[in-house]
């Protein structure tokens, strides 16, 4: 069974830093794009970043860009998510996710794996 086990999440204040980590087990790592969503009390899931299967193409949220980096090390099997100058806006749960295919149809597609999800608090 296809396992995406994240962590790093947490409490920070504003303006602080926090790396996400996504570990993938029981599946390719390197025939899937991988992306991040997250979900804040009362709204709806919404797409974060996401990176292609070698890691040299990225996609992301505006109101992300510039201040978080997805990058991945298939090595490792493993998906981060450097998350940098939070806002107390960027509190949320933050999943991980798997997806056969383009970077570019993560954030529009139905993921073929999620992971379990980790919090990510800023304080103001």
């Amino acid at each position: 069974q296809v396992q995406l086990v994240e962590s790093g999440g947490g409490l920070v204040q504003t303006g602080g830093s926090l790396r996400l980590s996504c570990a993938a087990s029981r599946l390719t790592f390197s025939n899937y794009a991988m992306g991040w969503f997250r979900q804040a009390p009362g709204k709806e899931r919404e797409f974060v970043a996401a990176v292609n299967w070698s890691g040299t193409t990225t996609d992301y949220a505006d109101s992300v860009k510039g201040r978080f980096t997805v990058y991945r090390d298939n090595a490792k099997n493993t998906v981060y998510l450097q998350m940098n100058t939070l806002e107390p806006e960027d509190t949320a749960v933050y999943y991980c996710t798997a997806r056969r295919g383009s970077v570019w149809a993560v954030r529009r597609s139905a993921a073929d794996y999620w992971g379990q999800g980790t919090q990510v608090t800023v304080s103001s």
